[in-house]
């Protein structure tokens, strides 16, 4: 199925996810290349901020919207998805709670970009495509996701 042949709200919810994904990946390649402590612990933390509210939208919104669509098409890899999302959080409190100057906060930086580079490449190679040929109408999410987007993005919460 080519994208032209994808809904546009579905293509919208997806690209709004995709779009956290690709910016999640550049925020930890750039980690990998900063040389300054202090631009590393910005980046650092703007990547928790970000994968926060991705989660949180993943979580409250796109997650139980699909469970309810088709719990059994579904099921498996949502349920994966909520424990990598954990290990994720518990790895990004930490991080918020460090400094550079703390052993293992760059090996913990590095473990969240792996975890997140595995989780990922689920979701936009099982879930998504999964979403998409069980032709799942995103239309009624799109507009909750976008707006929580933009309200955890401008909340202190996030930070």
């Amino acid at each position: 199925m080519n994208k032209s042949q994808i809904p546009a709200a579905q293509k919208d919810v997806l690209s709004l996810l995709l779009d956290d994904h690709k910016k999640a990946k550049k925020l930890f390649k750039e980690f990998e290349a900063e040389k300054s402590d202090a631009a590393k612990e910005d980046i650092a933390l703007e990547v928790c901020t970000e994968l926060t509210v991705h989660t949180t939208i993943e979580e409250e919104i796109f997650y139980p919207f699909l469970r309810e669509q088709n719990p059994e098409a579904f099921g498996d890899l949502l349920n994966e998805a909520l424990v990598e999302h954990a290990s994720a959080k518990e790895l990004i409190s930490q991080i918020r709670g460090m400094t550079m100057k703390d052993d293992l906060y760059e090996a913990k930086v590095t473990v969240l970009g792996e975890y997140i580079a595995h989780h990922v490449k689920e979701e936009e190679e099982e879930l998504f495509p999964k979403v998409i040929a069980k032709k799942i109408d995103l239309r009624e999410i799109l507009a909750p996701m976008t707006e929580r987007k933009k309200e955890l993005l401008n909340s202190p919460v996030a930070a």
